[in-house]
């Protein structure tokens, strides 16, 4: 696990799930102007996963991943630190498309200490654990033998598998109750407990709310972030609390 140490005055934002695609060019311009707009009064940004709806590496040519790379390159020349973790929907993002848009790559999941608070970060796919189905195809995408041989596809072709396991993604969510897609109790306290946090940041679930959680006698917060749609959604933590924000 990745341990972060942030000053305790810093003031920064969370979000997650973007889903960023060509077929919804209002959302791209929300997160356009989000970058150029509340996020430049920020010390540091963490993007907790599937800021694009597929990645099909680095080497991506669409307009769109141009765009979203220029706009954050731009907020981190304004001394902003951009910290992207990998989501289930764009794990291959790479650092070369890291270096375009001035992203520092996070693990998932990662520590951050925050003055006496330890905040821990996750996409959040990883506590969906009685989704039986998914993490058995989440262990596959995430092996690098099985990377390797799909990005030595042609482009084209890559895209064309891309948007065909969209369209079996959708058609498997819609078969399944609501109560296995979401995080599982055992499994977050269990991270819980392993990292010893305060607090819980995650995404993923696209279920925006605030728990309080009581593990080991401890007294634990989880934020669930929210999933974007025409405007911008995020968390901001600042001296020991935390704000949710719609844009």
């Amino acid at each position: 696990m990745r341990h972060l140490e942030v000053g305790t005055g810093e003031r920064l934002l969370f979000i997650s799930d973007l889903h960023l695609c060509e077929s919804q060019p209002r959302r791209t311009q929300a997160f356009v102007a989000f970058l150029d707009g509340e996020a430049r009064d920020c010390g540091q940004l963490f993007i907790l996963g599937d800021l694009f709806e597929y990645w099909i590496g680095d080497d991506d040519d669409r307009p769109l991943a141009a765009a979203v790379a220029a706009a954050l390159a731009r907020l981190r020349g304004r001394g902003v630190v951009n910290w992207f973790m990998a989501g289930n929907r764009d794990f291959l993002l790479g650092q070369h498309f890291a270096g375009r848009a001035g992203l520092s790559l996070l693990a998932d999941p990662c520590l951050l200490h925050c003055g006496s608070d330890r905040l821990l970060l996750m996409h959040g796919d990883s506590l969906c654990v009685d989704d039986l189905p998914y993490q058995a195809v989440r262990a596959q995408l995430r092996d690098p033998a099985w990377q390797r041989g799909f990005l030595a596809q042609p482009l084209p072709e890559r895209r064309r598998l891309a948007e065909q396991a969209r369209e079996q993604s959708r058609q498997a969510t819609a078969g399944k109750a609501e109560a296995i897609m979401d995080a599982a109790p055992t499994a977050i306290e269990s991270a819980i407990a392993a990292a010893g946090c305060s607090v819980l940041i995650h995404g993923h679930t696209h279920r925006p709310a605030r728990h309080s959680h009581v593990v080991a006698g401890h007294e634990v917060t989880r934020w669930v972030l929210a999933d974007w749609h025409d405007r911008a959604e995020f968390l901001a933590w600042q001296d020991g609390s935390a704000t949710a924000h719609a844009g």
